[in-house]
């Protein structure tokens, strides 16, 4: 069998194990999936058991899982959820962590360019992450969640935003007028995805969703490659293409589709969180320095680091501006939950280690400490808010594989 052929199989099989694992532990303490699909990666990485190492075929599908991840964290975003004055103070909340951002990487990383990589990285919110836990807390419907919900996407969009400004290579002015033109793109999308479609769209919709038509799944697929056809394009980066794709998806579905919508949802989440998004946190663990990681000195020194910047840069924004309304135990587990980071952590080291701006391992100390903030700074959110009632017993579901 190929080396691709073996390394598939390897990956596959952690895809299937892990969420076994994360409901047999989740059943004591909630552990998101993603956890798993990294640390079984390492296993099976060169750093420990040696059987599996990348190719151009296996980079490929992981590239297409973090472009899918990237779609469904645009799509689960409710903006007219997010508005008014709770907007306006996360954006602001957001804007300052990006400036305390910049500084603290500059000064780590000891160069801008470096620097840009690490600051943006410690302005990310994993809303995916988030959502299960406040869902399975009942939190999610109420103020406390409606607030989370603001802050978090926030979090994720503008890391993108900042991304597609600040990692171009370009200068300023034409960065910014490129995304212009990108934004105008996506407005004219969103507009044509609220006008009202002809019947024969909801027809058709509803006669292929259960059948070899599925017209429903090509449509989403088809405006997630205009979508990142757009920012290539323009040579922004593609994951901004696929975010506006989620967004304006859930626009056209809401439109279009309202009962059908949920279903769609779930046949898009199945190839994606069923087989491309595990593929890229399989592969993001293969890849992972832990050789560094481990031999101590300032790599493994970083990562405590980064941990304790998630909490200060992120969320010492957060509590200041969080709405008065928020009691303090409130606003510690907006606090929390707003420092959660490690999707867009994974993907922005990636980056950063593909364009040999960062080292290995810079970038292990970093998904090491935003698997840290997944594992711990939920948990306690939950456990300063409830009293440490208990946890729900059943806790496995497709967004928790954020």
């Amino acid at each position: 069998m190929s080396h691709s052929g073996t390394t598939l199989i390897l990956i596959m099989a952690i895809a299937v194990l892990a969420p076994l694992l994360a409901y047999g532990v989740g059943r004591r303490l909630p552990v998101p999936l993603v956890i798993f699909e990294i640390l079984l990666g390492i296993l099976i990485g060169p750093d420990v058991l040696d059987w599996a190492r990348p190719d151009a075929l296996i980079d490929g599908l992981s590239e297409l899982g973090l472009t899918m991840l990237i779609f469904l964290a645009g799509y689960e975003i409710e903006f007219g959820k997010v508005r008014g004055d709770t907007l306006r103070r996360s954006v602001r909340a957001w804007l300052i962590a990006l400036g305390l951002g910049l500084a603290t990487g500059v000064l780590l990383g000891g160069g801008y360019t470096k620097g840009v990589f690490i600051g943006v990285a410690l302005t990310s919110t994993a809303l995916g992450t988030v959502l299960p836990v406040l869902r399975d807390s009942g939190d999610l419907q109420g103020r406390f969640g409606t607030v989370v919900m603001a802050f978090g996407a926030v979090g994720e969009f503008g890391p993108i935003i900042a991304m597609a400004l600040l990692l171009s290579g370009r200068g300023a002015g034409e960065s910014t007028a490129l995304l212009a033109i990108f934004a105008a793109l996506t407005a004219g999308a969103v507009f044509w995805a609220l006008r009202p479609r002809p019947p024969w769209f909801s027809r058709i919709i509803a006669k292929t969703l259960h059948t070899s038509g599925q017209f429903a799944v090509r449509f989403v697929l088809l405006l997630l490659a205009l979508m990142l056809g757009a920012s290539q394009a323009l040579g922004l980066d593609i994951l901004l293409g696929a975010f506006a794709a989620g967004l304006i998806t859930r626009l056209v579905l809401t439109g279009a589709a309202p009962e059908s919508g949920p279903r769609i949802l779930e046949k898009i989440e199945g190839v994606g969180f069923g087989f491309l998004v595990p593929v890229f946190f399989v592969v993001t663990g293969i890849e992972l320095d832990l050789a560094s990681l481990l031999d101590g000195g300032r790599t493994l020194l970083l990562l405590p680091v980064f941990l304790l910047l998630f909490l200060a840069v992120r969320g010492g924004p957060i509590w200041f501006l969080a709405p008065r309304d928020l009691d303090r135990k409130d606003r510690g587990g907006l606090v929390l939950y707003g420092s959660t980071a490690l999707p867009l952590v994974v993907a922005i080291t990636a980056i950063g280690v593909d364009d040999k701006v960062m080292t290995a391992g810079e970038a292990a100390a970093l998904v090491g400490a935003g698997m840290l903030s997944v594992l711990v700074f939920p948990l306690v959110a939950l456990k300063s808010r409830s009293g440490a009632k208990g946890l729900p017993s059943e806790r496995i579901s497709g967004s928790e594989s954020w």
